[in-house]
């Protein structure tokens, strides 16, 4: 697949180059805050599987690696 109307080029099957484009659309400010929080779910998530929560500390680990602005972000 070639170009398309908003000017984001595609390949086959992935959306590698639009997580990307969305990774530098995050400013200084945003980046540090977003990292703090996904930090802090995944210490919180760490520390809930340690106590024995299994479910909630897996879920608590998964919303801190989708918070966090690097590699997949929800956010960034």
């Amino acid at each position: 697949m070639s170009g398309h109307s908003d000017g984001i080029r595609r390949k086959k099957g992935g959306r590698r180059v639009e997580f990307l484009i969305a990774a530098k659309a995050c400013g200084g400010g945003v980046t540090t805050i977003l990292w703090i929080i996904a930090v802090i779910l995944v210490i919180g998530g760490i520390v809930t599987l340690v106590r024995g929560a299994f479910l909630y500390g897996i879920v608590l680990i998964i919303v801190g690696l989708l918070i966090g602005p690097g590699g997949v972000s929800i956010f960034c």
